[in-house]
């Protein structure tokens, strides 16, 4: 992975990013996130605000695809995450995240919008690194995590009203603190219509 593999890439929110040997370098600022509340609040606690502000670092793909992306980051604040996300517009759009969670873990989250977003925790993570995948048949799609870049497993598998272009890209997120990089290496993205969307091949 070098410079050259983002030669098409766009900004929505544009942001610092920096390459580093083979390491894509991405800046979140503080208080960034996607997230679209329906309004549910909380006596107690934190929850996300509506926010769609963090820097998505996209290009387009058409049709059937799989992107993948080795991700890191310090986990320093609440909800900070390197993210994967695939976005028709700002109102239909979903992201697997790598985040610090609000039970102070470091897990695998996703969120899937359409119109008003959801949010779902997944396994917790020992360390500070896993991949992530998204893979798109049609309408549908899936996330996927790894530990070592080889065994994915499901996070989420999900249906969007999508057309046939949409953009696909990196985001990194730091909702409720005060920013800091997020590391993405290893960046993949083919045109492919896999067997098996909810086993990610």
């Amino acid at each position: 992975m070098n410079k050259d593999s983002f030669d098409r890439f766009k900004w929505i929110n544009e942001s610092k990013a920096e390459f580093s040997q083979d390491t894509l370098i991405i800046e979140a600022p503080a208080k960034s996130d996607f997230f679209c509340n329906n309004g549910v609040v909380s006596d107690s606690g934190v929850l996300p605000q509506n926010l769609l502000n963090a820097p998505f670092y996209y290009t387009e793909a058409s049709g059937d695809f799989v992107m993948r992306v080795q991700v890191s980051h310090e986990f320093k604040d609440m909800y900070d995450a390197a993210c994967i996300m695939v976005m028709q517009d700002d109102n239909i759009w979903a992201k697997a995240c790598f985040e610090k969670t609000d039970f102070d873990t470091h897990a695998v989250v996703s969120v899937v919008t359409n119109h008003v977003s959801d949010d779902a925790n997944g396994c917790n993570i020992e360390g500070e690194t896993v991949w992530l995948q998204v893979a798109r048949v049609g309408n549908a799609f899936s996330f996927h995590y790894s530990l070592d870049g080889i065994k994915f497993d499901m996070m989420r598998f999900f249906s969007l009203p999508v057309e046939k272009t949409i953009k696909v890209g990196l985001v990194a997120q730091a909702p409720i603190g005060n920013g800091g990089v997020r590391m993405f290496k290893n960046f993949t993205l083919v045109n492919k219509s896999i067997k098996n969307i909810r086993a990610g091949e």
